[in-house]
């Protein structure tokens, strides 16, 4: 055998397949979709064909007054306008010059402010405190104490307000009886009322006693999604009672808890009928907030733009807290 034999033949390389002309190109047609894309497509489009007949009727019950109350607060709008006895002129954002050069408005702003922080803050903390109470009481003392609150929740608030404004009473008032009866505690004839620091704190103990059982039923939901491992980790470590609730429970609560505040505070930022009922349709300068003083500038006044206008500065004021939300459920969700 000779070395020719034996020699290995080199490997041609495939010859490259030059790419189609344009005019085959242009011919080749796109695929066509299989009923599975068009199955996916319509899977897609099935939640918003669903949420349809919702959002029609949120746009025509909540979308309608809306743009009416923003045409309002760019017009001259009294009582002689509402008679059809003069046209209601547009006058721009006078209405908005006239409301924010007003001290009374910043005084009501920062009442509202006041009063809605510090009824969320007991709202959170009593129901926090309350959920915690309830994974640790047997199981008859639970169904009682949801009993309890889902009764109170229930409650109408017009219901609830006539209670607390009885409880209350400068002369028949529960209250007063019961704390005159203490050594060296004399309340009978005291006016909660008089004064606006204490008749705000009576209408905020309302709004709490209102509010506490949803934030209750929601955390005790929430904390039954708590490992129980993660705790019992925790406490072999060495950490006590607020260890455990500090790194192991608040982070995982956190979610729920952003909503509920949330929640809350735009809420307490739109109470009404509790200032309103409790002051008997007629709340003072001091019982003043956001919500009573649109409807006075409104319909006690007669001044509908202004009180239009009110509202606007109300709904912007609570669409920042909004953002501040989605902000905060943003950042959760990058976490996770």
């Amino acid at each position: 055998m000779s070395a020719a034999d034996t020699t290995t033949p080199a490997k041609v390389p495939p010859r490259r397949q030059s790419p189609p002309p344009p005019a085959v190109a242009k011919k080749q047609k796109k695929p066509k979709k299989t009923p599975r894309d068009r199955t996916a497509s319509g899977a897609r489009g099935l939640p918003w064909l669903l949420l349809a007949p919702c959002l029609l009727i949120l746009a025509l019950v909540l979308g309608y007054p809306m743009v009416r109350l923003v045409i309002l607060s760019f017009r001259e709008f009294g009582q002689s306008q509402l008679w059809g006895f003069q046209p209601a002129e547009w006058v721009g954002l006078d209405n908005f010059t006239k409301v924010l050069g007003d001290g009374e408005f910043w005084r009501v702003v920062v009442r509202t402010i006041v009063f809605a922080a510090g009824c969320v803050i007991f709202t959170m903390v009593i129901g926090m405190l309350i959920a915690l109470l309830l994974q640790r009481v047997s199981g008859w003392v639970k169904t009682l104490v949801n009993i309890a609150l889902v009764a109170s929740w229930g409650m109408p608030i017009i219901v609830a307000t006539t209670v607390f404004k009885w409880l209350f009473d400068a002369d028949y008032g529960i209250l007063n009886a019961l704390l005159s009866r203490l050594p060296g505690v004399e309340m009978t004839g005291h006016n909660w009322f008089a004064s606006g620091r204490e008749g705000l704190a009576v209408i905020m103990l309302l709004v709490v006693w209102g509010a506490v059982p949803f934030v209750v039923i929601t955390l005790s939901a929430g904390l039954t999604q708590v490992p129980k491992e993660l705790e019992e980790a925790a406490r072999l470590d060495g950490a006590g009672a607020w260890g455990v609730f500090r790194y192991v429970t608040l982070p995982i609560l956190k979610p729920i808890i952003v909503m509920l505040t949330t929640l809350s505070v735009i809420w307490d930022m739109g109470v009404f009928p509790q200032v309103f009922v409790m002051r008997g349709g007629h709340p003072e300068a001091e019982f003043q907030l956001l919500t009573t003083y649109s409807y006075d500038r409104a319909f006690v006044v007669n001044d509908y733009a202004q009180g239009s206008a009110i509202a606007l500065l109300t709904v912007a004021l609570l669409l920042g807290v909004v953002a501040v939300y989605m902000r905060q459920m943003l950042k959760i969700g990058e976490v996770e």
